[in-house]
């Protein structure tokens, strides 16, 4: 496995831990749906969230939510709708972003961008 894929798996795992911690209920972890893929599917109260999580190892070249682009949202509103399809859930959503700067397992930075983006699709 690669050192980026090797990355962001930690990233996904301190997410997972980070959200837990603020009481979200995880729901999938990297649910795919077509093309694109949904990171974190959670409950936060009665909204579902679609979390993006995005790990660098330094922030040399911009910090990591950066990344997180018109296309990615557009891929992530097509996944959302799709998971919303399959379980029925007709009310509140949200899409974050958890952004991490990491080192290692004892020294790495968490940012969390609740209501991050609302996509230009219709739901």
């Amino acid at each position: 496995m690669s050192w980026n894929n090797i990355l962001g798996k930690r990233g996904e795992e301190l997410a997972v831990r980070f959200l837990e911690k603020k009481n979200y209920k995880i729901l999938e972890k990297n649910w795919r749906y077509r093309r694109a893929e949904l990171d974190i599917i959670a409950k936060d109260g009665e909204a579902l969230v679609f979390v993006e999580v995005k790990t660098k190892s330094n922030n040399q070249f911009g910090e990591p939510e950066s990344a997180v682009d018109e296309k990615k949202e557009n891929l992530m509103a097509s996944a959302g709708a799709a998971y919303m399809r399959k379980i029925g859930h007709e009310w509140e959503i949200r899409f974050d972003i958890v952004s991490i700067i990491y080192t290692n397992e004892n020294d790495y930075h968490i940012k969390h961008f609740e209501d991050a983006f609302f996509p230009n699709r219709d739901f």
